[in-house]
């Protein structure tokens, strides 16, 4: 599979695509992947068996996801989506990909990303979604309401891409929802150092996960709707 076929920058232009700067940078797109590559993606998507976010290993993935890694990990790619939140050059910075399958009730907290991310983007994978909001990105113009939120929420349907510019404002993040939730999302960060520490910090909580996965199941299980934490 070819991964221009795969993510295409032309597709950012479509119609319902929605870009803002206020009050901070994002943009949030439709339909960014071919209805015939879902077979494969599926096929090939990793079968973590803990919840949360993992550093991206190839020999966890095949050859679709590899493929559509490399795509939305471009230079091209990063540009194109970089000059529409006005960042000049986003390709040159380091990238950091992290994969989930799973998620329990204490992810989506409201949170900023930390002052190491220049932008981060998140590309959804789910085939189908339930008709309740939970689990649905929401952007939020603070960090103590879910409710406050300045665009429509994102289902985490297959071809459903988002990304802004990490900023002290913001905010973002989901009811608590406990299941199968597919996403690749890509940090481009400040430096390497920080992607190594970043992939450090990552493999040494997936390590944890695996000895104490109930813990980390019940653990924030019945956390407020509104909560947050601070990175």
């Amino acid at each position: 599979m070819h991964a221009a076929v795969l993510l295409d920058p032309a597709r950012l232009d479509r119609p319902d695509t929605l870009v803002r700067n206020d009050p901070f940078p994002f943009l949030i797109a439709h339909g960014q992947l071919p209805g015939e590559a879902r077979a494969e993606l599926d096929r090939d998507f990793p079968k973590y068996s803990g919840a949360g976010f993992f550093p991206y290993d190839e020999k966890e993935c095949g050859p679709a996801v590899h493929a559509l890694v490399d795509a939305v990990t471009s230079s091209a790619f990063a540009n194109a989506v970089g000059a529409k939140l006005g960042i000049d050059n986003l390709g040159q910075y380091p990238t950091l990909v992290t994969i989930c399958r799973h998620l329990n009730k204490r992810h989506g907290t409201i949170h900023t990303d930390s002052k190491s991310k220049v932008a981060t983007a998140l590309l959804y994978l789910n085939p189908s979604w339930h008709d309740t909001s939970d689990g649905c990105l929401r952007f939020l113009s603070r960090i103590d309401d879910i409710d406050a939120a300045i665009a429509p929420e994102v289902k985490p349907l297959y071809g459903e891409f988002v990304i802004f510019k990490r900023a002290d404002n913001s905010f973002h993040g989901h009811l608590p929802y406990e299941g199968e939730r597919r996403v690749i999302q890509v940090a481009w960060l400040t430096s390497e150092e920080e992607k190594q520490r970043k992939t450090q910090r990552g493999l040494a909580t997936r390590f944890f996960k695996k000895i104490a996965g109930g813990l980390d199941k019940r653990f924030g299980a019945g956390r407020d709707r509104s909560a947050a934490h601070r990175d």
